[in-house]
């Protein structure tokens, strides 16, 4: 696949070692001048050196999408200097991942790919990324969360060697930086390390030099510049690191879930209803500041690595529904029940993609569903193919239900009002149910279900 990752530093290097192992192709983007403190495993190094080898593969700096293109063609690491990521317009990445390590988003939303992963604090899966990755030490490092959010940055380093704070080289002054030790050098408690600004810098404890920055950048008073590891291995101080590598392993799994998914399941979405238990045309009225119906248009374009298919006969969500990308399957006849419609979407699916193993049947009036359970569904039906695929609360079915293929038949000749309740209670023994909050599944059907 071709992946856009935002940042070059020595974690986002451990994702791109790992990604590139397995095939996929990798773009990074960096600002002008990185302080990237353990640089001798950071493609960062490229944009100051042209060129930067981790682990025996190559990142290679580029001025342009073509040379980004043709570095990627010759099996290598493309590594360019775009802080905002701009890149992304005309390279058009089937995955773009955050992992600049702010502590918070700098700007990254779910539409700037069809996959798009937030690293670290500042994301929330579902809201401005499709996924999460924890990167705080401990047992939950390198957990693919597609719900919620990371740990909180907690501002204390992680322990390594026995050692948090203490294992820091920072600043003493604004200035220039002039490093006296280099990455691999023991040194000891007390010793000076670097210069900056013209002062001295001294080592907090023993070990050895993991981290320096490089000579001549400026950096600010305290800013880290350098990192001491009392475990005194030197191979550690110029391959990929344990932190980095579970992070990287996590972003290959969000990845190949990803992959094993895309384009496989489509999206089809009930809006034809007439609201009569509402009064009036339910879809119109104004929830959380917006039409009911923009909600989950809002949410087919953040599915939009999945074909998607919204059924009614209201002329305003048809136009709002194809100026999203989604198909809008025209239904005249809502009397018909919701069987009709299902029917209309399923067949308008069938028609453009043949070979969908699997299709995620929502309806139009659930504002509160979860971006992060339309794809937990999806992420299960891959695991379980074969089965019916249907969000639950507290073992109680609801919508939406995700089909696989192997129904399609008996979908097409329902009737009625039911839609596809009928097929659930007889199949019961080949449905999963994942979980959900009550208010996800809750949709509103009359207008005092707005104050419940």
């Amino acid at each position: 696949m071709k992946i856009l990752i935002k940042g070059a530093g020595d974690l986002a290097t451990g994702i791109a070692v790992r990604l590139f192992q397995c095939g996929h192709q990798i773009v990074m983007t960096e600002i002008e001048k990185p302080l990237t403190v353990r640089r001798m495993v950071a493609f960062s190094r490229a944009v100051y050196e042209e060129k930067a080898e981790v682990e025996g593969i190559c990142g290679k700096h580029v001025y342009t999408l073509e040379e980004a293109e043709q570095a990627v063609s010759d099996g290598q690491i493309a590594v360019l200097v775009d802080p905002q990521a701009e890149i992304r317009k005309s390279y058009q990445p089937d995955v773009m991942i955050d992992a600049i390590l702010a502590k918070k988003n700098l700007g990254t939303r779910m539409s700037d790919a069809p996959f798009v992963v937030g690293v670290g604090p500042g994301f929330t899966a579902g809201n401005d990324c499709h996924c999460v990755i924890e990167t705080k030490r401990g047992h939950t490092l390198g957990s693919v969360i597609w719900k919620g959010s990371a740990i909180p940055n907690t501002g204390v380093p992680g322990n390594v060697g026995g050692y948090t704070v203490e294992r820091l080289i920072r600043a003493s002054a604004k200035g220039e930086m002039e490093a006296i030790v280099h990455i691999g050098d023991l040194v000891q408690e007390g010793q000076v390390v670097a210069y900056t600004g013209g002062k001295p810098v001294y080592a907090k404890m023993s070990g050895i030099v993991r981290g320096m920055l490089q000579d001549n950048v400026i950096v600010e008073e305290n800013l880290k510049i350098g990192d001491i590891d009392a475990r005194c291995e030197r191979f550690h101080c110029f391959t990929v690191s344990d932190k980095a590598r579970s992070i990287g392993g996590a972003a290959l799994e969000a990845v190949t879930q990803f992959e094993r998914i895309y384009q496989k399941f489509a999206v089809v979405v009930l809006a034809a209803g007439a609201g009569k238990r509402y009064g009036s045309n339910k879809l119109l009225a104004n929830i959380q500041g917006r039409p009911l119906y923009e909600h989950m248009i809002e949410k087919l374009n953040a599915l939009r690595a999945f074909p998607a298919y919204l059924v009614t006969g209201y002329e305003e969500i048809k136009t709002k529904a194809e100026s999203a990308g989604v198909s809008a399957v025209d239904n005249q006849q809502p009397e018909l029940g919701i069987s009709y419609s299902l029917k209309l979407g399923l067949q308008a699916c069938l028609k453009q993609h043949m070979e969908i193993q699997g299709v995620l049947f929502s309806v139009c009036d659930q504002p509160n569903l979860t971006l992060s359970t339309m794809l937990t569904l999806m992420r299960t039906a891959m695991l379980h193919p074969g089965r019916i695929v249907c969000s639950a609360h507290e073992g109680k079915p609801g919508n939406p239900v995700l089909w696989d293929r192997k129904f399609f038949g008996e979908l097409l000749e329902l009737e009625g009002d039911t839609g596809g309740r009928q097929i659930l209670e007889r199949r019961r023994e080949q449905c999963i149910l994942v979980e959900a909050d009550a208010e996800e599944l809750k949709d509103i059907d009359r207008k005092q279900d707005l104050a419940d």
